[in-house]
Order: C-alpha cells, then structure tokens, then sequence
C-alpha cells in the first residue's frame, strides 16, 4: 500500500514533486479566474476582502513551476472549519502553516501520493494587509529586465535544487526581497486594504 502525502518525509514529497519550470502559459490567467471564481462562491462573496493570482504565472513570459499561487485574504473572524469544509468540497486539501501570517493555512490541489495531477494550485490565506507579493509581481511586471534575470537565477536553481524545495526557495529570498524593497520604496502603500473595504475586491 502507498503511504498517503502526510505519511511521506520531505525527501520522499521532494522525489515525488521535483522543482519543474515551464515557459509562460497564458492558460495559467484563465484557470486562475475559474477556480478564484469556485473559491468565492465556495466561501461567499461576503467573506472575501481580496484575492488575488499572484507568483511568477501572474507574470506574461516568465518561465515558472506550473503552480497557480493565489493570495485569498479574509476578515479575522472567518470561521477556519468552515473555510476548510468549503475549500474540501471543491477539491482542495488544507495545510496548516504555524510559521506563515495568520490565520496560518493554505490550501492545495493537484498533488496525489502518484505525483503531480492536474492544474497544481497553492491558495495561501492572510487576513487582509498590505502584502509583499503584490509588490514584488507588478515591479516584476513594470520591468522586464528584472523578470528576466530572476528567469535565470530559477533557472540555476533548478539544476543544482531539483529533488529539494525548501532550498530552491530559500535561495531565491535575497532576490525576491531586494526587489520587494525595492518597489514598496516606488509605490509607496499602494496595495494597503481600504478601511472601509467591507466586501471583496481584486488586483
């Protein structure tokens, strides 16, 4: 009998799901809007102040991991069991995450005890803020000069950590937070939720 996903080490998860990149696919727009669509539906319209496709798919002609990152902000009086049963109930699997913002979850899709199936989506939750990822996708956006060399550090990366996910982010942090300093430092608060934002809105 296979173990389950939970059952497996990291060496074994890193085997099973190698660090992969793929040239922009425009799809990847088109399926984020669907399934950002079932998500809101799924949780209520009302329970939603924000989401968002961010990551390198969010970026035309970037190459990347063919993972949809979506940022699903929430009111800090969201129910979590009830998140969780809503996000089942569309195919998603809840993964508890104690070191990342609260209210510390993720969902995802398209991993199996078999590999990759599917469109791979990870649904990263926050209570509502004025987050770095936005940031650092439209500085990426607005100059493609630095969309290109951050191709070629990835590139790198996945040849030296192909079988070892945390290493192949890790070794991207200094990267990623320069620029995102760099373009908080240009757009100022641009991204800051309105204080009287009271249902969802997008970017």
């Amino acid at each position: 009998m296979s173990k389950s996903l939970g059952e497996m080490t990291n060496e074994e998860l890193w085997t099973l799901f190698p660090i992969v990149l793929a040239p922009h696919d425009p799809l990847w727009t088109n399926r984020y809007a669907a399934a950002a669509d079932r998500m809101v539906d799924a949780l209520g319209r009302d329970r939603v102040v924000r989401i968002s496709h961010i990551g390198s798919t969010a970026v035309p002609g970037l190459v990347a991991k063919p993972t949809i990152d979506v940022l699903l902000e929430v009111f800090p009086d969201t129910d979590i069991a009830a998140m969780d049963a809503a996000f089942d109930s569309i195919g998603f699997r809840a993964s508890p995450q104690p070191n990342h913002p609260a209210p510390h979850r993720m969902y995802l899709k398209g991993y199996t005890p078999e590999g990759f199936r599917g469109q791979v989506f990870h649904v990263h939750v926050r209570y509502a803020g004025d987050w770095d990822e936005y940031y650092f996708r439209v500085w990426l956006l607005e100059h493609p000069e630095t969309a290109e060399a951050y191709a070629g550090l990835k590139r790198e990366l996945k040849r030296s950590c192909e079988h070892d996910r945390d290493g192949y982010t890790d070794k991207k942090t200094a990267f990623v937070r320069e620029v995102t300093m760099r373009a908080r430092a240009a757009y100022g608060s641009r991204y800051r939720p309105s204080a009287s934002s009271g249902g969802m809105s997008g970017i």
